[in-house]
């Protein structure tokens, strides 16, 4: 299960706040008004999930390769191209 910290515990407690819920849990909601507006997590956890969508990435461009669905051009037929999108 996810904590939750209020901005306001935050404000007033800082990382210690932040600290005590990542050492229960793995990851943290940061509250505003209510409303979860940010998550808090460790920094390795954060470079794994980075990490998994850098190889989601690359799977889908090698899979575009395959398939053919690429476009070979120039830099200036590229750009003029992105500029007309």
């Amino acid at each position: 299960m996810i904590e939750t910290i209020t901005a306001n515990e935050l404000k007033t407690k800082g990382i210690s706040a932040i600290n005590k819920i990542l050492t229960k849990a793995g990851e943290a909601f940061i509250t505003v008004r209510g409303k979860s507006k940010f998550v808090v997590l460790p920094i390795d956890k954060y470079n794994k999930l980075r990490e998994y969508e850098l190889e989601a990435a690359l799977e889908e461009t090698k899979k575009d390769l395959k398939e053919g669905k690429f476009v070979a051009e120039s830099i200036e037929k590229h750009i003029k191209r992105m500029k007309n999108v």
